[in-house]
């Protein structure tokens, strides 16, 4: 199947935590105007409640991500609710 390229680039939380190559996790992703689940892949293992980066779509509904903060929450002193 052809890789979802809209999700790449966009942000979410875990619902579920990633175990890195003992298998994925699901994570909610805000993306097209609302928010959809994706089985979620990391290198290394994350928990539920990580806020990610998709980096990459592996096709229907599985997308590779990364631990994320967003550097804007810096700027506003807000680590709050990016997911």
């Amino acid at each position: 199947m052809a890789p979802d390229e809209a999700v790449v680039g966009c942000c979410g939380v875990l619902e579920i935590g990633t175990r890195g190559d003992a298998g994925p996790g699901e994570v909610l992703v805000r993306v097209r105007g609302g928010t959809e689940t994706f089985l979620a892949w990391s290198a290394q293992p994350l928990v539920r409640g990580t806020k990610v980066l998709v980096v990459e779509s592996r096709g229907v509904r599985q997308v590779d991500v990364i631990e994320w903060a967003d550097p804007l929450d810096a700027l506003t002193g807000d680590a709050g609710d990016a997911g």
